[in-house]
């Protein structure tokens, strides 16, 4: 069984994902944040594949990418970070990032290698449905890989209900239209929103991202969601404070109590 169909029936709320740009705040980081973030209590980890021209995310995220590939940071280079974490991690781990440097690599080169280093799922923000229908589809089957798609307030209840019939393993519900990045609470259209989809009764659970920072947004986002996504607020604070495994179970825990 795929580790993120296992978390989902194994944990029935309040799931807590963390995304952090692979080689940022170090080139060799990658790791110790994944165990630091496991012995710290996260549900599931999106790891960030860093790029040039990251167009959705905010200036937090941006900057951790450009840092992280003036690291020196590659997909290859990741995939031979990751090549012996699943002797000590169970988690699900899921890889995110933009087409273009997945493309570059080869998406069926990719895929065999999530398969190998033990990724769960892949989050492609920009790979339209269609081209994924048509070309890559059987190429993430037959690797074990689950693509997720992303929604948004913006997405038809059809395309939304099309988009849960292809997503393997969870809906990823952006709260807003905007780029990512530390909001703060959630408007009431956000909440109209959340709840609209909840009212949907979808195939796959749902996790929010986009704005989640604190135990107050967590929570919240909860109510309405299986749990929730939290990357600008953690990728700042590694920034800040560095990767120890202290810092990161402190971040965790206020997150969590």
């Amino acid at each position: 069984m795929n580790r993120i169909n296992r978390l989902f029936r194994e944990n029935s709320q309040s799931i807590l994902s963390i995304y952090f740009t692979a080689g940022h705040p170090a080139l060799d980081s990658t790791v110790p944040i994944i165990k630091a973030l496991v012995q710290g209590g996260a549900d599931t980890i999106e790891i960030g594949m860093p790029f040039s021209d990251p167009m959705a995310d905010g200036p937090v995220i941006q900057s951790s990418s450009s840092r992280a590939l003036k690291n020196g940071m590659s997909l290859k280079l990741l995939f031979d970070q990751l090549k012996n974490v699943r002797k000590e991690v169970d988690i699900p781990l899921l890889l995110m990032g933009y087409l273009n440097p997945v493309l570059q690599y080869g998406m069926e080169r990719f895929c065999d290698k999530c398969a190998e280093t033990g990724i769960d799922g892949a989050i492609l923000p920009d790979l339209p449905l269609q081209v994924y229908k048509e070309e890559y589809e059987a190429v993430f089957d037959r690797s074990g890989l689950y693509n997720v798609f992303l929604v948004s307030p913006q997405t038809s209840s059809e395309r939304i209900r099309t988009l849960d019939a292809v997503s393997r393993g969870f809906i990823y519900m952006v709260s807003s239209s905007s780029t990512t990045g530390v909001k703060g609470s959630f408007s009431p259209e956000q909440l109209e929103y959340f709840e609209r989809i909840r009212a949907m009764g979808l195939r796959n659970p749902a996790l929010i991202g986009f704005g989640i920072s604190d135990r107050k947004s967590f929570a919240e986002a909860c109510r309405y969601a299986r749990g929730a996504i939290i990357g600008s607020a953690f990728v700042k604070m590694l920034e800040e404070k560095g990767f120890t495994e202290a810092v990161v179970r402190e971040f965790i825990r206020s997150i969590r109590e």
